[in-house]
């Protein structure tokens, strides 16, 4: 069952980032960029907890970079937006 989950919340997070892509494509406004893109983060951070849940590999680390990266973004996006 928790295999189910991740997968769907990896599905889930990949289509947010899609959705947020082809409204940024159409509306050029930059927040919409930077949610996207954190968006791509989070969905690889959930790709590779699917991987680490249904294999045996320790991915703990390598799982968190992605997050990270796309929650930075996000954070230089809504500072860069604020000036």
């Amino acid at each position: 069952m928790a295999i189910a989950v991740y997968a769907l919340c990896a599905l889930t997070s990949l289509a947010c980032a899609v959705q947020l892509l082809r409204v940024y494509r159409a509306e050029r406004v930059n927040i919409l960029l930077w949610t996207a893109l954190c968006f791509c983060g989070l969905a690889a951070n959930n790709i590779l907890m699917f991987i680490d849940v249904l294999l045996p590999l320790e991915l703990t680390v390598w799982r968190k970079l992605p997050a990270l990266a796309g929650l930075l973004l996000l954070l230089h996006g809504f500072i860069s937006d604020s000036r």
